[in-house]
């Protein structure tokens, strides 16, 4: 992410769904789906997500797509032991940075 969009106090639906790569269908479906997904709506409507609303959904996102959860097993996951969870989304998201850079390493030599 740039700079300039972690200063952002709102984030639209389409920007959320661009960054993790999915439907805004998607979007609107987990946030039907799991509690801690709570958009502001402005008066047209539109959804407005907070840098929260954003990371609780980068969560979700790992767990379903990512580690393979189902809905009901994510929602537990999240009531039951979020913090581990974010722990280990935060590792994830490191090592894949670290295998970019190397990979980007092997293609100069």
């Amino acid at each position: 992410m740039h700079k300039k969009e972690n200063q952002k106090i709102f984030y639209k639906i389409g920007e959320v769904a661009k960054e993790l790569n999915v439907n805004v269908s998607l979007i609107r479906f987990w946030e039907k789906e799991f509690e801690i997904l709570k958009p502001k709506k402005n008066k047209k409507g539109n959804r407005l997500f907070t840098k929260k609303d954003f990371n609780n959904l980068h969560i979700i996102y790992h767990l379903v797509k990512e580690r393979g959860f189902t809905l009901d097993g994510a929602k537990r996951k999240l009531k039951e032991n979020k913090e581990d969870t974010t722990d280990n989304l935060s590792i994830v998201s490191h090592l894949k940075e670290i295998r970019k850079f190397l990979v980007e390493l092997k293609k100069q030599i």
